[in-house]
Protein backbone atom coordinates (compact mmCIF):
# COMPACT_ATOMS: atom_id res chain seq x y z
CA UNK A 1 0.00 0.00 0.00
CA UNK A 2 2.88 2.41 0.67
CA UNK A 3 4.06 4.45 -1.05
CA UNK A 4 0.49 5.50 -1.86
CA UNK A 5 0.23 7.07 -5.30
CA UNK A 6 -3.33 8.33 -5.09
CA UNK A 7 -4.93 11.41 -3.56
CA UNK A 8 -7.19 11.73 -0.52
CA UNK A 9 -9.82 14.45 -0.89
CA UNK A 10 -11.06 16.32 2.18
CA UNK A 11 -14.20 18.44 2.17
CA UNK A 12 -13.14 21.18 4.57
CA UNK A 13 -9.68 22.49 5.35
CA UNK A 14 -10.00 23.51 9.00
CA UNK A 15 -7.96 22.32 11.96
CA UNK A 16 -9.22 18.73 11.68
CA UNK A 17 -8.10 18.56 8.06
CA UNK A 18 -4.80 20.16 9.04
CA UNK A 19 -4.13 17.54 11.71
CA UNK A 20 -5.23 14.71 9.40
CA UNK A 21 -2.64 15.80 6.83
CA UNK A 22 0.05 16.37 9.48
CA UNK A 23 -0.41 12.82 10.79
CA UNK A 24 0.37 11.39 7.34
CA UNK A 25 3.69 13.18 6.80
CA UNK A 26 5.85 10.08 7.44
CA UNK A 27 3.92 8.35 4.62
CA UNK A 28 4.18 11.07 1.91
CA UNK A 29 0.46 11.06 1.04
CA UNK A 30 -1.08 13.67 -1.27
CA UNK A 31 -4.28 15.52 -0.32
CA UNK A 32 -6.76 17.75 -2.09
CA UNK A 33 -9.02 20.02 -0.06
CA UNK A 34 -12.11 22.10 -0.75
CA UNK A 35 -12.56 25.23 1.34
CA UNK A 36 -12.23 29.00 1.37
CA UNK A 37 -8.99 30.99 1.04
CA UNK A 38 -8.16 31.26 4.75
CA UNK A 39 -8.43 27.51 5.43
CA UNK A 40 -5.85 26.40 8.04
CA UNK A 41 -4.95 23.25 6.02
CA UNK A 42 -4.51 25.05 2.69
CA UNK A 43 -0.71 25.25 2.79
CA UNK A 44 -0.41 21.52 3.55
CA UNK A 45 -2.49 20.23 0.64
CA UNK A 46 -1.09 19.43 -2.82
CA UNK A 47 -4.35 20.52 -4.47
CA UNK A 48 -6.70 23.26 -3.31
CA UNK A 49 -10.18 23.98 -4.66
CA UNK A 50 -11.67 27.28 -3.57
CA UNK A 51 -15.38 27.09 -2.82
CA UNK A 52 -18.23 26.56 -0.40
CA UNK A 53 -18.65 23.20 1.32
CA UNK A 54 -22.27 23.21 0.15
CA UNK A 55 -21.38 23.80 -3.51
CA UNK A 56 -22.15 20.55 -5.33
CA UNK A 57 -20.16 21.56 -8.42
CA UNK A 58 -17.00 22.16 -6.35
CA UNK A 59 -17.49 18.86 -4.52
CA UNK A 60 -17.69 17.10 -7.89
CA UNK A 61 -14.45 18.85 -8.91
CA UNK A 62 -12.79 17.55 -5.75
CA UNK A 63 -14.04 14.03 -6.46
CA UNK A 64 -12.46 14.09 -9.92
CA UNK A 65 -8.94 14.49 -8.49
CA UNK A 66 -9.47 12.25 -5.43
CA UNK A 67 -9.24 8.47 -5.19
CA UNK A 68 -11.05 8.41 -1.84
CA UNK A 69 -12.92 11.21 -0.06
CA UNK A 70 -13.68 12.19 3.51
CA UNK A 71 -14.96 15.28 5.31
CA UNK A 72 -14.07 17.17 8.47
CA UNK A 73 -17.40 18.87 9.14
CA UNK A 74 -21.03 17.78 8.90
CA UNK A 75 -22.53 20.90 7.30
CA UNK A 76 -21.83 20.01 3.67
CA UNK A 77 -23.80 19.10 0.54
CA UNK A 78 -24.89 15.54 1.30
CA UNK A 79 -27.07 15.25 -1.83
CA UNK A 80 -24.06 15.49 -4.14
CA UNK A 81 -22.13 13.01 -1.99
CA UNK A 82 -24.96 10.49 -2.18
CA UNK A 83 -24.95 10.80 -5.98
CA UNK A 84 -21.17 10.36 -6.11
CA UNK A 85 -21.31 7.31 -3.86
CA UNK A 86 -24.07 5.81 -6.02
CA UNK A 87 -21.78 6.34 -9.03
CA UNK A 88 -18.99 4.37 -7.32
CA UNK A 89 -16.89 7.01 -5.53
CA UNK A 90 -15.49 5.80 -2.18
CA UNK A 91 -16.56 8.27 0.54
CA UNK A 92 -15.68 7.57 4.18
CA UNK A 93 -17.84 7.74 6.24
CA UNK A 94 -20.75 7.04 3.90
CA UNK A 95 -22.99 10.03 3.16
CA UNK A 96 -25.92 7.78 4.14
CA UNK A 97 -24.63 8.08 7.72
CA UNK A 98 -24.01 11.80 7.31
CA UNK A 99 -27.61 12.27 6.16
CA UNK A 100 -28.80 10.89 9.53
CA UNK A 101 -26.24 12.76 11.63
CA UNK A 102 -26.84 16.15 9.97
CA UNK A 103 -30.34 16.17 11.53
CA UNK A 104 -30.38 15.74 15.33
CA UNK A 105 -34.00 14.60 15.10
CA UNK A 106 -33.13 11.80 12.66
CA UNK A 107 -30.22 10.83 14.90
CA UNK A 108 -32.49 10.44 17.91
CA UNK A 109 -35.09 8.53 15.92
CA UNK A 110 -32.35 6.17 14.76
CA UNK A 111 -31.36 5.52 18.39
CA UNK A 112 -34.96 4.86 19.37
CA UNK A 113 -35.58 2.53 16.41
CA UNK A 114 -32.38 0.54 17.04
CA UNK A 115 -32.76 0.41 20.84
CA UNK A 116 -29.70 2.56 21.53
CA UNK A 117 -30.05 4.14 25.00
CA UNK A 118 -30.69 7.87 24.70
CA UNK A 119 -32.46 10.51 26.79
CA UNK A 120 -36.20 10.86 26.24
CA UNK A 121 -37.07 13.40 23.56
CA UNK A 122 -39.78 14.95 21.41
CA UNK A 123 -39.61 16.63 18.00
CA UNK A 124 -41.24 20.03 17.46
CA UNK A 125 -41.87 21.23 13.92
CA UNK A 126 -43.40 24.61 14.84
CA UNK A 127 -43.88 26.71 18.01
CA UNK A 128 -47.60 25.89 18.26
CA UNK A 129 -46.67 22.28 19.16
CA UNK A 130 -44.34 23.26 21.99
CA UNK A 131 -46.63 22.93 25.03
CA UNK A 132 -48.15 19.67 23.83
CA UNK A 133 -44.69 18.13 23.32
CA UNK A 134 -43.28 19.51 26.58
CA UNK A 135 -46.11 17.82 28.51
CA UNK A 136 -44.71 14.46 27.38
CA UNK A 137 -41.31 15.08 29.01
CA UNK A 138 -40.14 15.07 32.63
CA UNK A 139 -37.84 17.24 34.72
CA UNK A 140 -37.32 20.91 35.53
CA UNK A 141 -35.07 21.72 32.58
CA UNK A 142 -35.15 20.86 28.90
CA UNK A 143 -32.43 21.02 26.26
CA UNK A 144 -33.76 22.69 23.11
CA UNK A 145 -31.65 21.84 20.07
CA UNK A 146 -31.90 23.10 16.52
CA UNK A 147 -32.21 19.97 14.38
CA UNK A 148 -29.72 21.23 11.80
CA UNK A 149 -26.63 23.45 11.58
CA UNK A 150 -25.68 23.35 15.28
CA UNK A 151 -21.91 23.40 15.81
CA UNK A 152 -19.38 24.26 18.54
CA UNK A 153 -22.01 25.06 21.15
CA UNK A 154 -24.32 26.89 18.74
CA UNK A 155 -27.87 25.67 18.25
CA UNK A 156 -28.39 24.48 21.84
CA UNK A 157 -30.33 26.22 24.63
CA UNK A 158 -30.94 24.91 28.15
CA UNK A 159 -34.25 26.30 29.42
CA UNK A 160 -36.68 25.63 32.25
CA UNK A 161 -40.02 23.94 31.66
CA UNK A 162 -41.74 26.72 33.60
CA UNK A 163 -40.31 29.45 31.38
CA UNK A 164 -41.24 27.64 28.18
CA UNK A 165 -44.73 26.65 29.33
CA UNK A 166 -45.40 30.13 30.63
CA UNK A 167 -44.03 31.69 27.46
CA UNK A 168 -41.64 33.79 29.55
CA UNK A 169 -38.86 33.15 27.05
CA UNK A 170 -39.11 33.23 23.24
CA UNK A 171 -38.85 30.07 21.19
CA UNK A 172 -35.05 29.95 20.79
CA UNK A 173 -34.63 28.75 17.18
CA UNK A 174 -36.33 29.14 13.85
CA UNK A 175 -37.32 25.90 12.22
CA UNK A 176 -37.78 22.38 13.66
CA UNK A 177 -36.19 21.61 17.03
CA UNK A 178 -35.48 18.68 19.29
CA UNK A 179 -36.68 18.80 22.91
CA UNK A 180 -34.59 16.55 25.17
CA UNK A 181 -34.96 15.76 28.86
CA UNK A 182 -32.05 17.17 30.86
CA UNK A 183 -30.02 14.78 33.02
CA UNK A 184 -29.17 16.65 36.21
CA UNK A 185 -25.50 16.47 37.26
CA UNK A 186 -24.64 14.14 34.39
CA UNK A 187 -21.00 13.47 33.52
CA UNK A 188 -20.23 13.88 29.83
CA UNK A 189 -18.12 11.12 28.31
CA UNK A 190 -16.74 10.41 24.85
CA UNK A 191 -15.58 7.22 23.17
CA UNK A 192 -13.73 7.48 19.86
CA UNK A 193 -14.61 4.45 17.71
CA UNK A 194 -12.62 3.36 14.65
CA UNK A 195 -14.27 0.86 12.30
CA UNK A 196 -12.78 -0.27 8.99
CA UNK A 197 -14.40 -1.56 5.80
CA UNK A 198 -14.00 -5.18 6.98
CA UNK A 199 -15.96 -4.48 10.18
CA UNK A 200 -12.93 -4.50 12.48
CA UNK A 201 -13.46 -2.16 15.44
CA UNK A 202 -11.12 -0.48 17.92
CA UNK A 203 -11.99 2.10 20.55
CA UNK A 204 -9.91 4.65 22.42
CA UNK A 205 -10.04 4.82 26.23
CA UNK A 206 -13.17 6.59 27.46
CA UNK A 207 -12.53 10.23 28.25
CA UNK A 208 -14.37 12.71 30.44
CA UNK A 209 -15.30 16.20 29.28
CA UNK A 210 -15.82 19.37 31.29
CA UNK A 211 -17.59 22.19 29.47
CA UNK A 212 -17.34 25.97 29.55
CA UNK A 213 -20.93 26.81 30.62
CA UNK A 214 -20.99 30.11 28.70
CA UNK A 215 -19.54 28.93 25.39
CA UNK A 216 -20.91 25.35 25.66
CA UNK A 217 -17.49 24.19 24.42
CA UNK A 218 -15.14 21.61 25.92
CA UNK A 219 -12.91 23.35 28.47
CA UNK A 220 -11.04 20.30 29.76
CA UNK A 221 -10.87 16.71 28.62
CA UNK A 222 -9.35 13.99 30.80
CA UNK A 223 -8.29 10.51 29.66
CA UNK A 224 -8.93 8.07 31.13
CA UNK A 225 -12.29 9.10 32.58
CA UNK A 226 -12.74 8.91 36.36
CA UNK A 227 -15.32 6.11 36.23
CA UNK A 228 -15.36 2.54 37.49
CA UNK A 229 -14.55 -0.42 35.26
CA UNK A 230 -18.18 -1.54 34.95
CA UNK A 231 -19.33 1.91 33.77
CA UNK A 232 -16.37 2.19 31.43
CA UNK A 233 -17.23 -1.14 29.81
CA UNK A 234 -20.87 -0.07 29.48
CA UNK A 235 -19.83 3.15 27.70
CA UNK A 236 -17.47 1.28 25.39
CA UNK A 237 -20.09 -1.36 24.52
CA UNK A 238 -22.79 1.22 23.76
CA UNK A 239 -20.39 3.20 21.54
CA UNK A 240 -19.36 0.11 19.56
CA UNK A 241 -22.97 -1.05 19.27
CA UNK A 242 -24.28 2.19 17.77
CA UNK A 243 -21.45 2.45 15.20
CA UNK A 244 -22.01 -1.20 14.22
CA UNK A 245 -25.74 -0.49 13.80
CA UNK A 246 -24.88 2.46 11.54
CA UNK A 247 -22.52 0.16 9.57
CA UNK A 248 -20.05 2.98 10.02
CA UNK A 249 -16.66 3.01 8.33
CA UNK A 250 -14.31 5.70 9.59
CA UNK A 251 -13.54 7.42 12.89
CA UNK A 252 -16.52 8.45 15.03
CA UNK A 253 -16.85 10.31 18.31
CA UNK A 254 -19.73 8.91 20.37
CA UNK A 255 -20.67 11.49 23.01
CA UNK A 256 -22.41 10.06 26.06
CA UNK A 257 -24.14 11.12 29.27
CA UNK A 258 -23.54 9.26 32.55
CA UNK A 259 -26.36 10.06 34.99
CA UNK A 260 -26.45 9.88 38.77
CA UNK A 261 -27.95 6.37 38.67
CA UNK A 262 -25.05 5.05 36.61
CA UNK A 263 -27.05 4.81 33.39
CA UNK A 264 -25.27 5.71 30.13
CA UNK A 265 -27.04 7.40 27.20
CA UNK A 266 -25.87 8.40 23.72
CA UNK A 267 -26.02 12.16 23.26
CA UNK A 268 -24.84 12.49 19.67
CA UNK A 269 -22.27 11.23 17.19
CA UNK A 270 -19.66 13.08 15.14
CA UNK A 271 -18.70 11.14 11.97
CA UNK A 272 -15.11 12.40 11.94
CA UNK A 273 -12.12 13.06 14.20
CA UNK A 274 -13.31 15.10 17.16
CA UNK A 275 -12.27 17.60 19.78
CA UNK A 276 -12.48 14.82 22.37
CA UNK A 277 -9.75 12.91 20.55
CA UNK A 278 -7.10 15.63 20.09
CA UNK A 279 -5.05 14.25 23.00
CA UNK A 280 -4.51 11.00 21.07
CA UNK A 281 -1.80 12.71 18.96
CA UNK A 282 0.66 12.45 21.85
CA UNK A 283 -1.16 10.28 24.38
CA UNK A 284 -1.96 7.18 22.27
CA UNK A 285 0.17 4.92 20.10
CA UNK A 286 -2.06 5.68 17.11
CA UNK A 287 -3.76 9.08 16.97
CA UNK A 288 -7.36 9.42 15.78
CA UNK A 289 -5.95 11.16 12.68
CA UNK A 290 -3.48 8.41 11.77
CA UNK A 291 -6.31 5.94 12.39
CA UNK A 292 -8.54 7.65 9.85
CA UNK A 293 -5.71 7.69 7.33
CA UNK A 294 -5.25 3.94 7.89
CA UNK A 295 -8.96 3.38 7.21
CA UNK A 296 -8.92 5.59 4.10
CA UNK A 297 -5.94 3.63 2.76
CA UNK A 298 -7.27 0.18 3.68
CA UNK A 299 -4.48 -0.42 6.21
CA UNK A 300 -4.86 -2.35 9.51
CA UNK A 301 -6.23 -0.42 12.49
CA UNK A 302 -3.53 0.87 14.84
CA UNK A 303 -3.04 0.40 18.57
CA UNK A 304 -5.35 2.74 20.51
CA UNK A 305 -3.77 2.18 23.93
CA UNK A 306 -3.07 5.16 26.15
CA UNK A 307 0.67 5.77 26.63
CA UNK A 308 0.10 8.04 29.63
CA UNK A 309 -2.90 9.73 31.25
CA UNK A 310 -3.64 13.00 29.53
CA UNK A 311 -5.71 16.16 29.50
CA UNK A 312 -6.66 18.39 26.60
CA UNK A 313 -7.35 22.10 26.99
CA UNK A 314 -8.94 24.08 24.17
CA UNK A 315 -7.19 27.35 23.40
CA UNK A 316 -10.15 29.66 22.80
CA UNK A 317 -10.22 33.26 21.66
CA UNK A 318 -10.30 35.59 24.67
CA UNK A 319 -13.14 37.97 25.52
CA UNK A 320 -12.47 41.46 24.20
CA UNK A 321 -9.77 40.29 21.77
CA UNK A 322 -10.53 40.29 18.03
CA UNK A 323 -8.29 40.38 14.97
CA UNK A 324 -4.51 39.97 15.17
CA UNK A 325 -3.33 38.42 18.42
CA UNK A 326 -0.41 37.10 20.44
CA UNK A 327 -0.49 34.09 22.76
CA UNK A 328 1.04 34.78 26.16
CA UNK A 329 2.41 32.43 28.82
CA UNK A 330 4.09 30.03 26.38
CA UNK A 331 7.47 30.05 28.13
CA UNK A 332 5.82 29.09 31.41
CA UNK A 333 3.64 26.29 30.09
CA UNK A 334 6.25 24.79 27.77
CA UNK A 335 8.67 24.45 30.69
CA UNK A 336 6.26 21.91 32.24
CA UNK A 337 7.18 18.35 31.18
CA UNK A 338 4.57 16.63 29.04
CA UNK A 339 2.93 19.80 27.67
CA UNK A 340 2.35 20.10 23.91
CA UNK A 341 0.71 22.98 22.07
CA UNK A 342 -1.04 22.79 18.71
CA UNK A 343 -1.95 26.00 16.88
CA UNK A 344 -4.51 25.97 14.08
CA UNK A 345 -2.96 28.51 11.70
CA UNK A 346 -5.78 31.03 12.17
CA UNK A 347 -4.57 34.54 11.41
CA UNK A 348 -7.26 36.30 13.44
CA UNK A 349 -9.06 35.57 16.67
CA UNK A 350 -12.48 36.36 18.10
CA UNK A 351 -14.06 35.47 21.46
CA UNK A 352 -14.48 31.70 21.96
CA UNK A 353 -13.04 30.83 18.54
CA UNK A 354 -10.98 27.61 18.62
CA UNK A 355 -7.40 28.79 18.02
CA UNK A 356 -5.57 25.67 19.11
CA UNK A 357 -5.34 23.08 21.85
CA UNK A 358 -2.88 22.01 24.51
CA UNK A 359 -2.23 18.42 25.57
CA UNK A 360 -0.90 17.71 29.06
CA UNK A 361 0.56 14.27 29.90
CA UNK A 362 1.92 12.82 33.16
CA UNK A 363 2.39 9.42 34.85
CA UNK A 364 -0.85 9.77 36.86
CA UNK A 365 -4.19 11.47 36.23
CA UNK A 366 -3.72 13.41 39.48
CA UNK A 367 -0.49 14.95 38.15
CA UNK A 368 -2.22 15.64 34.84
CA UNK A 369 -4.96 17.61 36.60
CA UNK A 370 -2.46 19.65 38.63
CA UNK A 371 -0.47 20.57 35.53
CA UNK A 372 -3.62 21.27 33.51
CA UNK A 373 -4.64 23.84 36.14
CA UNK A 374 -1.20 25.47 35.87
CA UNK A 375 -1.52 25.66 32.09
CA UNK A 376 -5.04 27.09 32.30
CA UNK A 377 -3.85 29.82 34.68
CA UNK A 378 -0.80 30.75 32.64
CA UNK A 379 -2.02 30.75 29.05
CA UNK A 380 -3.51 33.92 27.64
CA UNK A 381 -4.12 36.00 24.54
CA UNK A 382 -3.63 39.68 23.87
CA UNK A 383 -4.53 42.06 21.09
CA UNK A 384 -1.87 43.17 18.63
Amino acid sequence: MLPYKGTIGIIGGGQLGKMLIESSRPWNIDYAILDLDDAPAKHLAKHFIYGSLTDGFRIEQLSEISDVMTYEIEHIDVKTLLELEEAGKVIIPSPKILEIIQDKGLQKLFYRLHKVPTLNFELVDEPSQLKEKLALLNGKMVAVKSRTDGYDGKGVALLSFADLMGERVPFPFAGPVLLEEFAENAIELSVIVARDAKGNVKTYPTCEMQFDPKANLVEYLFAPASIDEKTDQKAQNIAIDVINKLHGVGVFAVELFLDEKGDVYVNEIAPRPHNSGHHTIEACYTSQYEQLNRILLGMPLGDTSLIQPAAMLNLLGAEGVSGKYEITGLDEILSIPGVYIHLYNKAETRPKRKMGHITIMAPTIEEVKVNASKVKAAIGMKQL
